[in-house]
């Protein structure tokens, strides 16, 4: 065979090698992609088949309301999923798929059930904070009380202590904050007994986001043998907690949504469902951000995917929350209009503007 034949034949053996390799090769990244849009003003379909609304309020006069105000999502690949490096460089290329490093989602082998498990978490505490920050800035007395939060499993507390149950009392001492709990167990040695006063959660008290307006249930006495921390302190291995309740019930009809990330829009459709009149004027307003109990908007995970979702859904505007506000405006479909909010205030008064078509001066995202 000829020199520059035989050449060629190798060079495309090599190349064949390559483009097998390529598609075999698995790489370390997770891919984000646009998710589902829920307007908070709406309802969902539930399973069932049931439609209910995303936002239930029981016990308070609410009010009509119109347009959307949408909460955004983003769909990402599971943690055992690993793509060929042909498919992680196609959706580099991509406009409507992020490709990052898999431990950026799934940090330190975290499975599929360890992340739906803290999705879950972090989405029941958004909805609290929504709640919690609606009320507040509409001056709805919120009430708050010590409850335990998680149980270290195998600690001195498993079977004893459950999460949810309110924390009336340690030692006979009224506890009326989180930090007094702690402060009152070191007081112990390791090896002696505690005694907490406690409401079980199981017994009907009112849980995190709840009206309050539930049976009361009986407090009891639990006895516990406290343990040693690392570093010689008595501990009961709980993790005290803060929950919110409310003078009328708040209910948000949610299914198979995790994380944190729609606090804000939450927070938004509860306040357009208590007053009178409508936030938006019938306009599509998208958006996401956390929200803290006092209307802090904080930033948010795979900002573009969800601008994409808002706009193919036909969002015209987008609450941006402050600290995503540069990578936003650097991939914003045309047609949306960013709308930047650093808290529920800020984007209240951003509505009004939208409402009455005095759009000028909104707080903008600049480029």
């Amino acid at each position: 065979m000829p020199r520059r034949s035989a050449t060629m034949l190798a060079a495309t053996l090599l190349l064949i090698g390559l483009l097998c390799a390529s598609v075999l090769m698995r790489v370390p990244y997770t891919e984000m992609s646009p998710g589902p849009t829920y307007n908070t003003l709406g309802v969902q379909e539930k399973k069932s088949g049931e439609s209910v609304p995303v936002i239930e309020i029981k016990g308070r006069e609410t009010y009509p309301t119109s347009g959307h105000l949408n909460m955004t999502t983003v769909q990402v690949t599971g943690a055992k999923y690993e793509p060929s490096l042909v498919s992680a460089v196609i959706g580099w290329l991509r406009k409507d798929v992020l490709v990052v490093p898999h431990d950026n989602v799934y940090p330190k082998g975290q499975t599929d059930k360890e992340a739906q498990q803290e999705n879950a978490e972090q989405f029941a505490s958004s909805e609290d904070s929504a709640k919690t920050a609606a009320l507040k800035q509409l001056g709805i007395p919120v009430g708050s009380q010590t409850v335990v939060s998680s149980v270290v499993a195998g600690g001195p507390s498993e079977g004893k202590l459950h999460a949810g149950d309110r924390i009336v009392a340690v030692d006979g001492t009224a506890v009326t904050a989180k930090d007094q709990v702690a402060a009152l167990v070191t007081k112990h040695k390791p090896g002696e007994s505690v005694e907490f006063t406690v409401v079980p959660h199981t017994a009907g008290s009112a849980g995190a986001g709840s009206s309050g307006g539930g049976g009361t249930a009986a407090e009891k006495k639990v006895a516990i043998t406290t343990g040693r921390a690392s570093d010689g302190r008595a501990i009961v291995g709980i993790l005290p907690g803060t929950d919110h309740t409310y003078p009328f019930t708040i209910d948000i009809g949610l299914q198979d949504v995790g994380g944190p990330s729609a606090g804000l829009m939450f927070s938004l459709g509860i306040v357009d469902k208590l007053t009178p009149g409508d936030l938006t004027g019938g306009k599509f307003v998208a958006g996401t951000g956390t929200i803290s109990d006092e209307g802090r908007v904080g930033p948010i995970g795979g900002i573009q995917m969800k601008l994409i979702a808002a706009r193919d859904k036909g969002a015209e505007y987008f609450m941006t929350p402050a600290d995503n506000c540069a990578e936003a405006a650097k991939g914003t479909p045309g047609g949306l209009r960013l709308v930047k909010v650093d808290s529920l205030d800020g984007a209240l008064k951003a509505l009004d503007q939208i409402r009455s078509g005095q759009t000028s001066a909104l707080p903008s995202c600049p480029k």
